[in-house]
């Protein structure tokens, strides 16, 4: 990329800012799928991200069939949040033992640890491939392939399957961790060219305020936000009683602010999704396929 930013590679003059609001956890329940979707169409979100094993990812691959016009990626999916939730893998659980805890559930995220020390690399393709290919047969075409709760897949072994994934299906990937961050840009792939926020990771109180200071902050290049709006509602309490749903309420109430539209126009920030990431992804998987004398498909025809 000789120096080159990642916004100069899709486009963007020098000084420009650029950021991707992406919603993460689409299909999560309800509450989220209504919250993420009105962050999008009404606020200042530009895609969101939908987790396929989850109860609610059937309203959420509906809403997102009615909505052709919203882009999203697939969150690949190995962690469940709480004890409490039911989530499991869309593999048959007998061939994908390793993902799963001692009750055949996902392994929730304060074990994550014990999920990467003992997953099987021929399983976890097996399980992103059923995500991936559940998407498909929904009759939707995603931008691109992220994580929950695993940065850059929290391997380095499931960074390079998902990669390869991503090439297999003509997908961009979501990539925030330094060394993942070099891999891609020496493959001339843009990624995110700043530190990646979490909304997870701000105080609940004052987050509007942060927000507004991080907007005004931004630097140029391509950055990336991922966001989880939610509604504060009973639903959102019950799956969330030790107060994610508060994150989530404090995410909506700020993107759909006209305070955040004014900030994006005073600031003069480029907000983009996933596709024009895809488009260089995308190629870049066409010229491996045929360098490696393969005929590049495309799986999204269907």
């Amino acid at each position: 990329m000789d120096g080159a930013t990642s916004s100069q590679l899709l486009g963007f003059p020098p000084d420009a800012r650029v950021l991707i609001v992406n919603c993460d956890d689409l299909g999560m329940h309800e509450s989220v799928n209504v919250a993420v979707i009105d962050a999008i169409e009404e606020g200042i979100a530009s895609s969101c991200s939908v987790m396929v094993p989850c109860p609610g990812a059937s309203q959420a691959l509906r809403m997102l069939r009615a909505r052709p016009g919203v882009p999203f990626g697939i969150h690949l999916t190995l962690v469940r949040d709480a004890d409490h939730l039911r989530w499991g893998p869309l593999s048959a659980k007998g061939t994908v033992a390793s993902l799963l805890d001692e009750r055949g559930e996902l392994f929730t995220a304060d074990r994550r640890e014990e999920l990467l020390a003992r997953a099987r690399p021929e399983e976890v393709e097996r399980e992103f491939r059923a995500q991936i290919e559940a998407v498909a047969d929904a009759g939707l075409t995603p931008t691109h392939l992220d994580w929950h709760c695993l940065a850059d897949g929290g391997r380095e072994d499931v960074f390079e399957l998902t990669v390869t994934l991503a090439g297999e299906y003509g997908l961009a990937v979501r990539v925030w961790l330094d060394g993942g961050r070099r891999t891609a840009r020496g493959r001339g792939l843009p990624v995110t060219d700043h530190d990646f926020l979490d909304s997870f990771a701000l105080d609940i109180d004052g987050k509007a305020a942060r927000y507004a200071e991080l907007l005004r902050a931004l630097p140029p290049g391509l950055s990336e936000w991922a966001v989880h709006p939610g509604l504060d509602d009973a639903r959102s309490r019950a799956a969330e009683p030790g107060g994610g749903w508060r994150v989530r309420h404090g995410d909506h109430a700020f993107l759909t602010s006209a305070r955040a539209r004014e900030l994006l126009a005073e600031e003069g920030i480029v907000v983009i999704d996933y596709r024009p990431l895809r488009r260089i992804w995308a190629g870049a998987g066409r010229r491996d396929a045929e360098a490696a004398d393969m005929t590049p498909s495309d799986p999204w025809a269907r």
